[in-house]
């Protein structure tokens, strides 16, 4: 009885330790998950257009159709960040395929360098996937000086295989969306809990 009770005690440990090494493994991989989440769900969305998120392509289109959409433009600024931004036009009317050339523009109204990052989406969120952007501001981060004002130009056209999309066949107009966050390190300018500022004030002339 005596050699048996050792036995047990040690074969107890040894299953204790594989049941902890188990829990630790578990909880390291839902760390993992957690922190791999975030750049898997942003991938998810600029493949499939999933949530409005829009396309990023290396070329024009070939094609052109003879249907037009307009496409209006939103600004927004969030957490604080000291800037004014706005597009430099409301909306514009384009052929389905047509590439064309808008701007925003971003001033920086404080009295220190500030960078910014933008997010951005297409509505009706269906639209995401045939939003096709060239060149985007967006692609990168942007930092501008006290007082500095930049223009932001975004290269797009609209995929014309939009138009064999049930859900967007009778749609006519899109709202391309974007929204300056500070960058990562960056004190806002007030509390990180003020409501998003929206600025779609501009003149209705078309740039770019």
């Amino acid at each position: 009885m005596s050699d048996a009770r050792p036995q047990i005690n040690e074969t107890i440990q040894k299953s204790n330790r594989r049941l902890a090494v188990v829990c630790v493994g578990f909880f390291v991989g839902m760390i993992g998950m957690a922190y791999a989440a975030v750049p898997l769900y942003d991938m998810f969305c600029r493949v499939t257009g999933y949530n409005g998120t829009t396309q990023r392509v290396e070329q024009y289109s070939q094609t052109v159709l003879d249907k037009e959409i307009t496409v209006r433009f939103d600004a927004n600024i969030a957490n604080g960040l000291g800037w004014d931004f706005k597009p430099k036009q409301r909306e514009v009317t384009l052929k389905i395929g047509e590439t064309i050339q808008v701007a925003y523009e971003a001033t920086n109204i404080t009295s220190r360098p500030l960078g910014g990052r933008a997010t951005f989406n297409v509505t009706p969120q269906a639209a995401g996937a045939y939003f096709m952007k060239v060149e985007c501001f967006c692609f990168t981060d942007n930092v501008l000086q006290p007082g500095e004002t930049m223009e932001m130009p975004v290269v797009f056209y609209v995929d014309p295989e939009s138009v064999g999309v049930e859900e967007l066949k009778n749609i006519n107009a899109l709202t391309l969306s974007y929204t300056f966050l500070p960058m990562s390190g960056e004190k806002p300018e007030v509390s990180s809990a003020a409501p998003i500022k929206s600025n779609t004030d501009a003149d209705t002339s078309f740039g770019g």
